[in-house]
């Protein structure tokens, strides 16, 4: 079997234009297909920026270091996995490991498992190494509103939609002490008491204020405290992980296992949040058999469409610390 075309397609909302003004990222997707001579189609995609990944995906040939990735791997067996994400990595380096390359590798190697899936007639995690989990709690990922009563309203519908867990994120989060305060207690009254709570403060806080709000957050029984602090901030994140009496989930911002392990071992998480669109399965794999030999609990991040789901499934259900999955209830295209 040879791969034959690699196209990417970007997709978005049809009723409304990408705005600025809105924080969610599921607003528009970038889909990658690869078509083989025998008529199996691989389907992944990136969560990135749509417009830069199609580009990186069928740029020509710029050096040997510096070459988009459809033309490298038109030709080769879409089956040898590994050996295509050591090449498309290798042949990138001049043009970066930690970011773009990296997110449109990773809708390349999705696109190359689902093939191998269709191909052996096996379900993805199988192919990883088989399932520990047959099935796993999700829970509704959505941004705040923009004041604690709003919140507690975003709460009850998810929770009357059937979940039992909900995240809340990002803006007005870091605006004051006060209205900190008043979206985590909204949150925590709109979901009740018997289900989990999940705050995203999006990268908001120093080092210091994150202590303190960690503290705080306790008297609302917070299932973790995700990014608190900004990506590059590993200082403090390590600060932070040492005396907070809430669990400290990142990583979403990591793409590869170089990017993520020199990470995780600097600043002392307790959750690895891996974007399978970013990373890609192959790599995932990689971080996550590093996160659990040190004992780093693996989940996802997500929040995009269906395709990095199913992705994301397949990947937490072969995961041995996995115990929740990120779903993100935004429309997406």
């Amino acid at each position: 079997m040879k791969i034959t075309r690699v196209e990417a397609i970007e997709l978005r909302l049809e009723e409304k234009e990408v705005s600025e003004a809105k924080y969610s990222s599921a607003q528009d997707a970038v889909v990658v297909k690869v078509h083989t001579d025998e008529g199996i189609v691989g389907i992944g995609d990136s969560y990135s920026s749509p417009h830069v990944v199609k580009a990186m995906v069928e740029a020509p040939l710029s050096g040997a270091s510096a070459s988009g990735l459809a033309r490298l791997i038109t030709g080769m067996d879409p089956l040898d996995i590994r050996p295509i994400n050591h090449l498309l990595q290798a042949r990138n380096i001049r043009l970066g490991r930690r970011g773009i390359v990296c997110h449109a590798i990773a809708a390349i190697d999705i696109a190359l498992w689902d093939i191998a899936g269709k191909y052996y007639n096996q379900p993805v995690y199988q192919l990883l190494g088989g399932a520990f989990h047959k099935k796993l709690r999700a829970y509704a990922s959505i941004l705040f509103g923009p004041d604690g009563k709003t919140t507690c309203e975003i709460g009850k519908r998810w929770v009357n939609e059937g979940f039992t867990a909900v995240k809340f994120g990002w803006t007005p989060m870091g605006q004051s002490e006060k209205l900190d305060l008043e979206l985590v207690e909204g949150g925590r009254r709109g979901l009740g008491e018997k289900n989990d709570l999940i705050i995203d403060a999006g990268c908001c806080w120093d080092a210091n204020t994150a202590i303190k709000r960690a503290q705080q957050f306790q008297d609302y029984n917070v299932l973790f405290l995700e990014e608190p602090l900004n990506r590059e901030n590993v200082e403090g994140y390590h600060k932070l992980t040492s005396v907070s009496p809430l669990p400290i989930a990142a990583g979403e911002g990591e793409a590869g296992r170089f990017s993520h392990q020199s990470f995780m071992e600097r600043s002392g998480i307790n959750i690895v949040q891996i974007d399978v669109e970013n990373t890609g399965l192959t790599e995932a794999c990689r971080v996550a058999d590093f996160a659990e030999d040190h004992g780093v609990k693996v989940v996802n991040h997500f929040y995009t469409n269906t395709i990095g789901s199913a992705a994301g499934l397949h990947f937490l259900a072969s995961r041995q610390s996995a115990f929740i999955m990120e779903y993100c209830v935004e429309e997406t295209p």
